[in-house]
Order: structure tokens, then C-alpha cells, then sequence
């Protein structure tokens, strides 16, 4: 499966300039014969235009989703919506199920290519850091796969990587893809090339870890969109401008890695 990453320029609570973008990349990706792509953390609002999430959010049925939605139906691809502020009070009156009634959360929706629906994850460690998430939004409770082109994919989102216990959880649900879409900002570089590196190679899995661009507030996005093979290999990658980023997976490298290396085996619980 050839799959992209959307690293478009974000640009604070400009919804629905930055939703023109996001669609353009997608179909830019279906006229190079991709099946899967991922867009980056919140990039319909902007991570850090933290005064803009309460205006721009919606439930999962909303305006900007159902655009993707149809989106990926009319491309023919399954698309990982990034993530969006989500209007929890509004997606629970729709009868979706949401981890709290009111108030909002960093939410990223699977769809595949028939625009349906496959999973849904919001995101479990808000950052704190000279941040105002923890503040503003509810976490995450629970963990959703979904079978996308060979693959088991699962889903976490940017600050999750500092986290490895949630990625060996879907290592032991048998994921063998993770989407992580990101806000990954400067200084922070090394920890970028770092982190989603290191959770492919403890879980041997592929991951592919989508970012986005843009400065907010003094507050630059790094890019560098990265997908990582199950060996940890990095096998396709940009700078910190916009770019599609793609990359063709086989879902039986995952298998082959583990077997020929099968340190999972070997674990001891403590």
C-alpha cells in the first residue's frame, strides 16, 4: 500500500483556508496512486491557537469532516483526518460515543475509502509544557484499530510518543501500522528524529509520523514528516516546508522483521 503524508502550513484558526490545503494534498496523493493518507495534529485550527478552540470546534459529524469524508470517498484513498477540536457535547447529541458530555478534545477520525467511519482517537496525553491543552481539553479513554490495506492500523497523536506503554498496547492488539498525526515544534528536532524511531523499533512496526508547518506566536512547526519501516528504518522523509510525503508499505515486512528478530517474545512482564 503506498501511503502520504500531508505536511501542509497550518495557519491559526483559519479553518477553512487551511482545509482548502489539507484537500488539495489529498488529491494531489490520489493522482500518485495513494491508498492511504494522513493529515497533521489539528490542522484545521492550529495546535497552538489555543483562543481559536472553542470557536473552531465541531462534532464528528461536522462541517470539516464530512469534507474529508467525501473527500476520500470521491479519491478513492482512506484518510486519517489528522485531528480536529472536537465538540464533545455536540458528537454525544449525534449519539457517538465521547469520553465526557461537555467540553472539547483533540480528536483524529479514520476513514476508508468508501468514507466510512473506522476509528476514532483522542488523543490520552495532553501536554502541560507551556502549553494551554491540559487546560482546555478532555483525554482520551480508549483505543480503536481498524483494517486498512493489509494493515492493522492504530493511532496516536504527537506528545503520545513520549509514552512507549500506549504503543506496546497496540502492539499487543496487533497493530502493524501507526499514524501519528503531530505539532511537533523547534527546538524540539532530535527528539522528532528520536521518538517515533524508537517506537517502531521496540514494536516493530512501521510508523509514520505526520507534521505539519506554520508559526504561531512565535512558535514555529519542525515538518520533517517521517515514515519509519519495522526495522526503524526511516523510508521516506522532508524538510520543514510543505510536502507529500510517500512511501509503499508491505504489511508482510512486519511479520518477517518479528520473525527473523522476535525480541517481543522474549518479554517479561515486571
Amino acid at each position: 500500500m503506498k501511503i502520504a503524508l500531508a505536511q501542509h502550513r497550518v495557519e491559526a484558526g483559519t479553518v477553512e483556508a487551511n482545509v482548502e490545503r489539507a484537500t488539495a494534498m489529498i488529491e494531489r496523493a490520489a493522482d500518485r496512486g495513494v491508498g492511504l493518507v494522513a493529515l497533521p495534529e489539528l490542522f484545521a485550527t492550529g495546535y497552538f491557537a489555543f483562543d481559536a478552540y472553542a470557536r473552531t470546534a465541531e462534532s464528528l459529524t461536522g462541517p470539516t469532516l464530512t469534507r474529508l469524508r467525501e473527500t476520500a470517498a470521491e479519491q478513492d484513498l482512506a484518510l486519517l483526518a489528522g485531528s480536529i477540536v472536537e465538540d464533545l457535547a455536540a458528537s454525544h447529541a449525534a449519539g457517538i460515543e465521547t469520553p465526557a458530555t461537555e467540553g472539547y478534545a483533540n480528536t483524529s477520525v479514520l476513514f476508508d475509502s468508501d468514507g466510512r467511519r473506522r476509528s476514532v482517537y483522542r488523543k490520552h496525553h495532553l501536554f502541560g509544557y507551556g502549553s494551554a491543552e491540559q487546560d482546555l481539553l478532555e483525554p482520551g479513554e480508549r483505543i480503536q484499530t481498524a483494517d486498512i490495506g493489509g494493515f492493522t492500523v492504530g493511532v496516536t497523536t504527537c506528545y503520545d510518543l513520549r509514552f512507549p506503554e500506549l504503543y506496546r498496547e497496540l502492539a499487543d492488539r496487533g497493530v502493524t501500522l501507526v499514524l501519528v498525526p503531530s505539532a511537533w515544534p523547534y527546538p524540539r528536532v532530535e527528539h522528532w528524529s528520536v521518538l517515533p524511531k524508537a517506537r517502531a523499533v521496540e514494536n516493530l512496526t512501521y510508523v509514520a509520523a505526520a507534521n505539519g508547518v506554520g508559526t504561531f506566536d512565535g512558535e514555529a512547526l519542525l515538518g520533517r514528516s517521517t515514515v519509519y519501516d519495522p526495522w526503524g528504518t526511516p523510508i521516506a522523509s522532508t524538510g520543514d516546508e510543505p510536502a507529500l510525503v510517500t512511501a509503499d508499505l508491505d504489511p508482510d515486512r512486519v511479520a518477517a522483521v518479528r520473525e527473523s528478530f522476535p525480541a517481543l517474545d522474549d518479554r517479561r512482564q515486571p
